[in-house]
């Protein structure tokens, strides 16, 4: 007899909403997204250590916020742009 073909659902999968932070909020490597520019930051472990370099510090008169797009800090930039999209953020990179 013939075996039964077995397909995977299409069903969507379930979202999840992204963290959203500001800059003095990161304390966890990954990468995350300016929300206002769409620029991509990538923050490994080494940059979270005290007296690490390096440290990132910006500077501005507006506040900004930021999104978590993953906890991969070398993640590809294709699948951040991805995931960007899959949660309504313009991209800028």
């Amino acid at each position: 007899m013939k075996e039964q073909a077995k397909f995977a659902s299409s069903e969507p999968v379930g979202r999840h909403r992204l963290a959203e932070c500001s800059w003095g909020e990161i304390n966890e490597p990954g990468a995350y997204v300016e929300l206002g520019t769409g620029d991509l930051y990538r923050v490994p472990k080494e940059a979270l250590l005290e007296g690490s370099s390096p440290y990132i510090r910006k500077e501005s008169a507006g506040g900004s916020n930021l999104m978590k797009v993953t906890a991969d800090p070398f993640v590809t930039t294709l699948e951040a742009r991805m995931i960007c999209a899959e949660h309504n953020i313009k991209p800028n990179f």
